[in-house]
């Protein structure tokens, strides 16, 4: 696979694309909030891996890292965007109230309180530990996979994840007036896939 696509077989390509997208299009929604935003990251992301493809490593695994590592570049390029355009509006009298994406998405959950509460949380978050979060526990990647999309040591990833999970626990009883100690901590296993439910944040893709 990585042979043909580095040779640019636009039925690789096709095949990659196959495989990968929902996947790109959900991490890209995790980390923007928006789905037509999300869906711009996607379509930009893999136009960026089919530009940048003679970079890709002749021999190695699933490409998925790499894709996720370039999503999670152009999801930062877009939220940058999405900030401009607010601090624009914010200037301008007489503005329509933006209304939270959460609100849109509450009924997929059964616990929407809870929901709300780690939506808020998450835009909190640094944007280093929201990115490891998503790759992490959403997507599913080792923290060696999850240093190759970020492009840091796999220590790094280690130490932003603990202390992600931390801030977000915190965070998140404080918007639901609990103590930390009451609950499970988040993701607490040995690889960091499991999260309670409303971290598991449900899409249609899967």
């Amino acid at each position: 696979m990585r042979e043909r696509i580095r040779a640019g077989d636009r039925e690789a390509f096709a095949e990659l694309y196959e495989e990968y997208s929902r996947g790109v299009y959900n991490h890209a929604f995790r980390l923007t909030g928006d789905w037509s935003t999300a869906e711009e990251v996607m379509s930009d992301t893999f136009l960026e891996a089919w530009r940048t493809r003679g970079k890709i490593e002749p021999h190695g695994g699933s490409l998925r890292p790499w894709l996720l590592g370039i999503a999670t570049n152009k999801a930062r390029n877009a939220n940058r965007r999405v900030r401009r355009r607010i601090a624009f509006l914010a200037r301008r009298p007489g503005t329509d109230e933006v209304v939270d994406f959460a609100d849109a998405s509450a009924s997929r959950i059964d616990d929407s309180r809870e929901l709300a509460a780690v939506r808020h949380a998450l835009t909190l978050l640094r944007r280093p530990e929201r990115e490891v979060l998503a790759l992490c526990v959403w997507c599913g990647l080792d923290y060696a996979e999850a240093g190759e999309a970020l492009g840091v040591p796999t220590g790094t990833v280690r130490s932003r994840l603990s202390r992600a999970r931390v801030r977000l626990r915190k965070l998140t009883d404080e918007q639901l007036g609990t103590r930390s100690g009451d609950r499970r901590p988040v993701g607490a296993t040995a690889r960091p896939t499991a999260v309670p439910p409303a971290l598991a944040i449900q899409e249609e893709a899967r």
